[in-house]
């Protein structure tokens, strides 16, 4: 089982300490930039109250625009799965 590393992540303005797995830190760290971007966008271009109503905003934007990403990366992954299995296969087959 792997270990989990405490990692240091700030998503609008508050600092948030998170214990992930080693592989996942990267991608975490990718959704938050995407997520503190989105937030300075809405800032930007709409009025709101407190950075409560912007992370609202982010969360339905995730919440309607992301799972096609999430869907896409799931293919992807499945796709390189396969090519990995076909290039095993190929090999094997060559070495006999």
């Amino acid at each position: 089982m792997e270990e989990l590393i405490p990692i240091n992540v700030v998503v609008g303005d508050r600092n948030y300490r998170l214990k992930v797995k080693p592989g996942d830190e990267e991608n975490l760290r990718k959704v938050v930039k995407i997520v503190n971007a989105k937030l300075l966008e809405f800032k930007t271009n709409f009025s709101g109250k407190d950075m409560q109503d912007y992370i609202a905003m982010v969360l339905l934007w995730l919440a309607t625009e992301q799972p096609s990403t999430v869907s896409s990366n799931q293919d992807l992954q499945d796709i390189s799965g396969k090519l990995k299995a076909l290039q095993k296969s190929i090999t094997e087959n060559l070495n006999k």
